[in-house]
């Protein structure tokens, strides 16, 4: 694998605070990385997706005043199941599950629940934040399409968004930045481009791509990486501000 290894590995970057730390900082909103458990290639760990809404969480509770959840690491990825290691749950699971965080953390005196999204798949997320709209509890789904547009743009990302889907530049990049010693050798020569996907969600990926990787992960660098989270970074403050926050930035 590359990378020197200096970095923690995927499973440190759970957040370890105590309870007497979160009764300190007295939080009014959460956020909750939801990931999967899907192929991403040759070159990246099927926990991909979990541990990119991982390192966007923590730099998200490194600079504002959050209270980082563990993540929910197997989601639906149905589409990708034609790929060896990849494992789903159905979009009412999932629903069921996020639901019963939201509840939990409602009862505990929490305000507000941002779900830190690292999957595209992931659509019942979208009905889950639609119907706290009007009730007590804001939530929201963060990034959206236009946050990471803001990131991709201050980064540098030349892959279109549309071409890079999956296992591309932008992932590729943030997990070089992030956590090197998880890109196995090869993103280099792995570019594969399938724009017209018009089916995908009655086909899957088998349909579009022969690798598992749709985009152009020749292109990632470990830079772009650190640009696409100080973007994101950047952009949550409108959300926590949205979901009822008022406290200032750390």
């Amino acid at each position: 694998m590359s990378g020197s290894g200096t970095r923690p590995q995927a499973g440190m970057v759970l957040p370890t605070r105590t309870t007497e730390e979160v009764r300190a900082d007295r939080a009014d909103v959460a956020v909750l990385p939801v990931g999967s458990f899907e192929q991403h290639g040759a070159f990246l760990p099927l926990v991909t997706d979990t541990v990119i809404a991982c390192t966007v969480a923590g730099e998200i509770a490194a600079a504002y005043p959050v209270l980082q959840l563990p993540p929910v690491t197997v989601s639906c990825s149905h589409e990708h199941a034609a790929w060896p290691g990849t494992v789903s749950i159905s979009a009412a699971t999932l629903y069921a599950v996020v639901r019963d965080i939201a509840d939990s953390l409602r009862r505990s005196g929490i305000r507000g629940l941002i779900l830190v999204n690292g999957h595209g798949g992931n659509y019942v997320l979208r009905n889950i934040v639609q119907e706290s709209a009007g009730t007590d509890f804001r939530m929201a789904l963060f990034p959206g399409s236009a946050d990471w547009e803001v990131a991709r743009t201050r980064a540098g990302v030349r892959t279109p968004a549309n071409s890079d889907m999956h296992a591309g530049e932008l992932e590729t990049s943030i997990l070089l930045h992030a956590h090197p010693e998880l890109v196995r050798p090869g993103h280099e020569t792995s570019d594969w481009i399938s724009d017209d996907r018009k089916h995908l969600l009655t086909l899957g990926m088998p349909a579009y791509t022969e690798s598992g990787v749709i985009g152009r992960p020749s292109r990632a660098s470990a830079d772009k990486g650190k640009e696409l989270l100080a973007g994101l970074v950047d952009c949550f403050a409108e959300y926590l501000s949205l979901v009822g926050a008022e406290k200032e930035a750390r």
